[in-house]
Parts: structure tokens; sequence; C-alpha cells
């Protein structure tokens, strides 16, 4: 049994009740181990993709739900159409490939159960796609198709919590919970009272904040007169304020460095999908000893399991929305990186842009009660974008208290909380204006370990290096010649490429199996710590 049978995909919202789906599927009469996708090593498939049906029986334990219960399936996510049947009775339609869904299924359930989720993946550019690419090479990977998250069952009162929605600041908390039900008690450290409406603010005394120092998570309970859920949250308050001329980062009034990586969540036997959820965790771990504090989730919806990862082990997260649209090299790539940053972008697919910015608003919703986002990306070097001083505009309602870098890299518009720079074979002194200024895309050196490279595409990456040692020089040259120096003209904040190699892009910390840290751990960790330093002696007042 693998820990996706065991593992609970909803972490801000747990109740006890859960039944996995996870686990031996058909598809197209061949065996599949769910939640990995065809494409992958780990999902045991080896079968035809044109039109992908999946088939599961199961019975539920007895028990399981109550006369007055509502059941509930859960799919964690589907690439990218799917239709779902359940015992022959269609049951809901979705579109989009990174996005959680759900349907009642009570009334259509039988003693024994046969499941059918009939996908469809064409790598249709009308959705969102990320980095997938149906010839992989360079930057671009090995795409995925049909269920890559978890699909599960609960069971709730029909009156009980159907959702939550977490904001705080760093002495309050507010919760907004659907439900049908009349009252709530809410229960924590050192509270414990009832109440009589849905939007709840409860004033914290003696606050302990949320911090990459210091990631403390209150643990929570939610219960009505049938229903009871597990939830947390933290206190936290991220602004700005000008400091010495340049707009500064605070969090929890303390100045703070974004000092992170990419992180393009792919596994090497999985693709998508780790082995386990606690590989998430590995990663994490792993960046937090060489003193990083951020991951740049790079145009890809995780799991739950990685922010909650991120919420407990202190870890910021700026979350890429997922670009749609095609890419074009000399546009987006060649133009660019010669210096044409400034071209306007005609709104050219009106249904294309209004299935983006519900999918973005929707990523919003699915992700503003975890702590660790601390910003989103809307557009990536182009890709895709149109129309972004109106996406800017309309997501930020979605979640005011974060911040949003419109473009990140160029094509800059004139309405964005960041001014964004991808630097690449260079070392660059940067210097701030009227809004933060985000070092979004750096470094990316090659560095080759062998026994320890996947034959998936083409080497890629942005400068060579033949040992740990040379590794580590470049990534400590670029923080001396451009880090360093920009902080002291503004700069907020580093992205460096990336945790870990991705098929032939080579480029990361880490090998693709996670196995081999490429650079000398004790002075990545040194150098680090120095930039959080000159960083808050900076702009200490």
């Amino acid at each position: 049994m693998n820990s996706y049978d065991t593992y609970y995909p909803r972490p801000l919202l747990k109740r006890d009740s859960f039944f996995s789906l996870n686990g031996s599927w058909k598809l197209n009469g061949r065996d599949i181990l769910v939640p990995f996708s065809p494409e992958s090593e780990l999902s045991g498939y080896q079968g035809s993709l044109e039109g992908m049906e999946y088939l599961k029986e199961f019975v539920l334990p007895k028990g399981f739900f109550q006369p007055d219960d509502k059941v509930i399936l859960h799919f964690g996510a589907v690439d990218q159409i799917c239709d779902v049947y359940l015992n022959d009775s269609f049951l809901i339609h979705h579109e989009g490939g990174y996005l959680p869904f759900q349907a009642d299924i009570t009334s259509f359930l039988k003693d024994k159960n046969t499941l059918k989720v009939l996908a469809k993946d064409d790598l249709d550019y009308f959705y969102p796609y990320g980095k997938q690419c149906r010839n992989p090479k360079g930057m671009w990977y090995t795409p995925v198709s049909g269920i890559w998250q978890s699909v599960w069952i609960e069971a709730c009162p029909k009156k009980g919590i159907d959702a939550l929605q977490i904001v705080t600041d760093a002495h309050t908390v507010n919760f907004h919970i659907e439900s049908e039900a009349e009252s709530f008690h809410i229960g924590f450290e050192g509270f414990s009272k009832s109440f009589h409406q849905k939007d709840i603010s409860i004033q914290i005394e003696d606050p302990h904040p949320w911090s990459p120092e210091d990631p403390y998570l209150y643990n929570v309970t939610i219960s009505t007169d049938n229903d009871q859920i597990e939830s947390y949250f933290a206190l936290k308050e991220l602004r700005t304020e000008t400091i010495n001329g340049y707009p500064c980062l605070l969090l929890n009034d303390k100045p703070l460095f974004i000092n992170g990586l990419l992180d393009q969540g792919y596994f090497e036997k999985g693709i998508y999908t780790p082995e386990k959820p606690e590989d998430y965790e590995t990663d994490i771990l792993n960046i937090k000893k060489l003193g990083f504090n951020c991951l740049r989730k790079h145009i890809k919806v995780e799991p739950e399991a990685f922010y909650y990862y991120c919420d407990k082990h202190g870890i910021l997260v700026i979350q890429d929305m997922v670009n749609s649209g095609k890419y074009s090299f000399f546009q987006d790539t060649v133009l660019p990186t010669l210096g044409l940053q400034k071209l306007k972008f005609p709104f050219r697919d009106p249904k294309r842009y209004e299935f983006f910015l519900q999918h973005s608003k929707e990523t919003i919703a699915h992700l503003k009660s975890h702590p660790c986002i601390i910003a989103y990306t809307i557009y990536n070097e182009g890709w895709g974008q149109q129309n972004d001083i109106d996406a800017y505009r309309q997501l930020k309602k979605c979640d005011p208290k974060r911040f949003f870098d419109t473009a990140s890299g160029w094509f800059y518009p004139k309405e964005s909380d960041f001014d964004s720079y991808h630097i690449y074979f260079r070392n660059e002194v940067l210097k701030g204006g009227k809004k933060l200024l985000l070092l979004s895309e750096c470094g990316g050196f090659i560095r080759d370990i062998a026994g320890h490279k996947s034959d998936k595409g083409s080497r890629w990456g942005y400068g060579s290096t033949g040992s740990e040692e040379e590794l580590t020089a470049r990534i400590l040259e670029m923080y001396e010649k451009m880090y360093l120096p920009s902080i002291q003209n503004g700069l907020c904040g580093a992205i460096m490429t990336q945790i870990s190699d991705v098929e032939g892009e080579i480029n990361g910390l880490f090998t693709f199996d996670r196995k081999v840290c490429k650079v000398n751990q004790e002075k990545i960790l040194k150098a680090n710590q120095n930039l959080q330093d000159t960083y808050q002696k900076k702009y200490m007042n």
C-alpha cells in the first residue's frame, strides 16, 4: 500500500470520514496505479492514451455514512477534460487540469459501485498546461494526462461544514464558513467560543506570529451540532514601507529578504506526482538546510500536501498562475533577451483569457488560506500574456493581502506590485523604483552528475560548471556581484533557478532523483545567512 492510500488530501478542512480511491484502477482495460499519470513510471501503465477510460470498482465500508449524510466524491486534479459517471449515471463535467472538483454521489450509490472517468488531453493550449510539451526538450518537459492527484470519498452531514476560508493578520483570524448550520463552535489554543454567524473575526491575545524562523501554526477545531472539522491558521502580516528611499518588504514589521528557488514540481518517476506526499517535505527540508526561505512554484498548482509542508516548515511561496496559449521562442525568448522587453500585447483571444482568468481566480480561492502564500505571478515571460492590467485588477481583488507580480521577467505592464526581472548569463546590478524590486529568475548553472541524469530531453542550462567547487563559486559570485549590491539599491528578493534538475534541464541544486546535492552546503548556508543579515541591517529602522 502506498502512502497516498492513507494520506488525507485536504489539510485545511479535515474530518474523520475518509475513503481513498487511490491504488489499482483500469485504464483502457489495462492496470494503472492512481494517482500517477499514465506517462509516469510509477503508474505501471502500458497502453494507449487514445480515449482514456478509467474504471474503478469499490464498496464503501459498512457504516461509512449515516442516513442523514451526504457522500462526496473528490478529485484532486484530472488533466485536461473529463466526464465522471457512477454506476452509469452522469455526475460531473470538468475542464482544466490543475484544480480540485467534487460531486455529491449520495443518490447514485449501490452496495457495489463502478466509477468511470472519461478523460481527454490533447494538450490543447486553450487550457492551462504549464511546462508540458509533446516533444520535451530543454525547459519543456514530459506531459501528463488524466488523473494525477488523489481520488477520495468522504461522508458529512447535510448541514455540515462545506467549505472554509481563513484570512489573518498579525493579531486577528477571520473565518468564513460555508454551511447550512446555524451555529458554530471554534476552539484553539487558549480560546473556545460559540458563534451564530458564518463570518467570524477573532482578536488573538498574546499572538504568536508565523515566520520562516518560527513557523508557528494554531490548530483549530470547528464544530456544529453534527459535524466537526480540524484546520489550522497562522498569524502574519506582510506589508511594504519606504525605508532609505526604497520600498522594503516587512514580515511582522521585520525586514524580510525573499531568498528563494524556482520549483517546477517535477519528479523523476512520477513526473507531476512524487512517489509519496512526504517527498514534498523532503524538498522543503533540503532547501531549509541551505538557508533558503522561499519557493516560486513555477506554473503548476500542487496537491495541498506541498502547501501544508511549506506552512509547517516556514517556506514562503510565490504561486504562479498556470499559463495557456502558444509559446513563441522568437517573441517570448529571443527578442526579450536582446532587450526588446516593452512590447504591448493585443487582446488576442477573449475566450482563452476568460478561462485563464477564471482558472486563476479559482487557484487563489483554493490556496489563499495557506499561510505560506505571499505572492502570485500572473504571467511568466509573456507566455500567454494578454489584457494584463485587467488581470491584475481582477485578481488583486481576490486576495488583496498578497502581492501580485503581473509579468515576471519582461513585457512589463503599468500595474503590478513588483518590478520583476529575469537575468541569465550575466550579473547585473539592479536599481529599485517605486515598486518592490524582485529578481524573479537568475542563475541556472549546469552541473552534470554521472549516474543521476535523466535520458529525457536535451542538456539545458545557463552556463556550465564542472565540480561542486566551481558551481558553488559561480553562485557566490552572483551573490557578490548582483544580489548584494542590488540589495543596496532596493532589491527585496531573488529567485534562483532551481531546486532540482528536471529531465534534460540539469541546472538544479539537487539532481532529478534528489540523491545528490551539487553545491557545498555549508558555504551556501553561510552566504544565504549573510544576505538576510545584510537586508535587515540596510532596512532596519
